[in-house]
């Protein structure tokens, strides 16, 4: 475990919400190591190369193509940036592991959904369940490329329900084999893969199990027809059908009944790395995006000058930013608490493990906040390309198509902001985050008599802390009374939890990114991040605009009389800027910035 990782605090999940965090503490894309930097480099030159130039040919169902960048993947190591050496990995870190994930992933969501499938839920359980026989057999072909693999959980009953699947496992009459019947769907990389996860019900077990299946077409699996799907077009998604298929007992994976932690732990793992998954393709949307609108000439000047299309580019890099300083944060978390564990005594797989279960809560945010941020990037590049940018012949239309299914991925997003909320408060109950010390503080300020004095904002970001810190009581306010009142019926209250998580995605990603700039703007000086800066200020006056609109619109669903104006009141307070930012003028510095370095300049 290194120097840094012992003096420093590192905070369990959750709770960044009643803690305060350093910004020396925050690890930021400015701290990539040169070992990483390195590998950014190479994942970027292959995705140049291999993708990125011929990306007309992920629009036409080439599932070859895709299956052939996968093994040249391969080929580099790039598969196996997470799987341990004796096993033909790199043995990464997880920042090095979200790292390669975020740049191999901007140029096709095709490549993308196959390279995640098969490094997070194809090769993962294997080598973080399975035993050594099982990850000797398996895990260094699939780190090298030499086999591709899949994950089949998703039944056409059971979707965000994944437990209720109805995929049999009976054992065989003389005990060597379970033979599992039963229909998938959904199941990417299933046209090229060599084996399979496969999750199926033992008898009536109240928990489905796991298990290593070799694809064998003789061996009563057949595939369905290549799904005709809106984006993603050469990423092979086939319904894959068991009928009796054998499988050595050997094969279970982990334990009888283990199959539903398994595939929940594996959801973890890839909430957040779907969120790295969507960071380099808002980056290539904007560099797109801004050499059009450079080069793009109406009543006689470049688009670029309009204020109009500089709101647009500023709140794309915007979003861009701070997705990128939230989700290396929570990686390095993740990494440093793995780390721990290790020097406890953890396995590598225990601790990997509960490394990132510690931090679930982040996981589901970012899954959130990157999916939907790479949806509107999209979006608002399709906008600033006009005509052009509907046309099939530009990439924007095929970007605007494949980010879609991030919002689906990996739990939908209104799953995940039920969870995150869900989570936090089982947490509390538990005492890993003490949230009711700070709720009730809450409660004793808004009947308590305000301060008037004026405080002191001269240093940066000293005002904007000050609001984290108020948003921060404003989800604490709306939880802890909705907590109070509704107890453990509060997971019924649906819309009530959506817009609390909303106040709680907006807490987390603007904290990280205010603490990201400020780290950066002490080793670099405030000259150097201006942009950054600017950046950091609008994302955010955008979220205390998110948290005014949703704060009321909790606190009117379940309070009335005398609470409703006290907690209205409060909202009022905590959402209160001394110095109301230009907004205007910090989009046109941004923009401005952009255009000058004609695409996002920061990494």
């Amino acid at each position: 475990m290194s120097t840094e990782t012992i003096n420093k605090e590192i905070l369990r999940g959750g709770q960044f919400l009643v803690k305060e965090t350093k910004a020396e503490d925050v690890f930021t894309p400015e701290d990539f190591s040169e070992e990483q930097k390195m590998m950014r480099d190479s994942a970027k030159e292959f995705v140049d190369r291999e993708l990125w130039a011929h990306w007309e040919r992920f629009e036409t169902k080439d599932y070859d193509y895709t299956e052939a960048c996968m093994k040249k993947a391969g080929e580099l190591g790039l598969l196996g940036v997470a799987v341990p050496e004796a096993y033909d990995g790199l043995g990464m870190g997880f920042v090095s592991t979200m790292l390669v994930c975020d740049y191999i992933s901007g140029a096709t969501g095709s490549f993308s959904t196959a390279f995640g499938a098969h490094t997070g839920i194809g090769t993962m359980p294997i080598s973080l369940y399975g035993n050594e026989e099982q990850k000797k057999k398996y895990v260094s072909k699939l780190a090298t490329g030499e086999w591709m693999g899949a994950y089949c959980l998703t039944e056409p009953g059971a979707g965000s329900d994944a437990n209720s699947g109805k995929t049999k496992a009976v054992l065989s009459d003389d005990g060597k084999h379970y033979l599992i019947s039963g229909q998938k769907m959904w199941i990417s990389n299933a046209g090229f893969c060599n084996v399979m996860i496969v999750f199926a019900r033992i008898e009536d077990d109240k928990n489905i199990t796991g298990f290593i299946v070799e694809y064998d077409p003789s061996n009563g699996i057949t595939l369905g027809d290549e799904e005709k799907k809106l984006g993603i077009h050469s990423s092979s998604t086939r319904q894959v059908f068991f009928s009796e298929t054998k499988v050595p007992v050997e094969n279970m994976l982990s334990e009888r009944g283990n199959g539903f932690k398994i595939a929940m732990n594996a959801l973890n793992v890839g909430r957040i790395k779907l969120a790295a998954a969507c960071l380099d393709a808002q980056r290539r949307v904007i560099g797109e995006a801004t050499k059009y609108a450079n080069e793009r000439i109406q009543f006689k000047t470049p688009i670029i000058n309009f204020g109009a299309i500089k709101a647009k580019i500023a709140e794309m890099a915007t979003n861009t930013y701070a997705d990128e300083s939230a989700s290396y944060r929570a990686a390095k978390n993740i990494e440093d608490r793995i780390a721990i564990r290790q020097a406890e005594g953890n396995t590598h797989q225990e601790a990997e493990l509960k490394g990132v279960e510690e931090y679930a809560i982040e996981c589901s945010i970012l899954k959130v906040a990157v999916s939907e941020d790479v949806q509107n990037c999209t979006d608002e590049g399709v906008q600033i390309f006009g005509g052009m940018g509907f046309s099939a012949d530009t990439p924007m239309e095929s970007a605007w198509r494949d980010a879609r299914i991030s919002r689906i991925y990996e739990g939908t997003n209104e799953i995940n902001r039920m969870l995150a909320v869900g989570m936090l408060v089982k947490k509390a109950m538990k005492g890993h985050v003490d949230l009711l010390g700070p709720a009730t503080q809450v409660a004793n300020e808004l009947t308590g008599i305000p301060s008037f004095e004026t405080p002191d904002y001269s240093e940066l970001f000293a005002e904007e802390k000050s609001i984290i810190a108020n948003l921060k009581k404003v989800f604490l306010m709306v939880a802890g009374s909705a907590v109070q009142k509704f107890g453990p019926k509060l997971e019924e209250h649906q819309q009530l939890l959506m817009a609390a998580s909303d106040i709680l995605i907006e807490i987390y990603m603007a904290e990280s990114t205010i603490l990201r700039t400020e780290k950066n703007a002490k080793r670099f000086g405030e000259e150097a991040q201006e942009t950054q800066i600017a950046m950091s200020q609008l994302y955010l006056y955008n979220a205390v605009d998110i948290a005014i609109k949703k704060g009321k619109e909790a606190i009117v669903s379940f309070a009335e009389g005398d609470e409703q104006r006290m907690m209205l009141m409060g909202l009022k307070r905590f959402t209160k800027y001394a110095n109301q930012p230009n907004v205007v003028a910090l989009r046109t510095k941004i923009a401005d910035k952009i255009s000058e370095e004609n695409g996002y300049f920061i990494g």
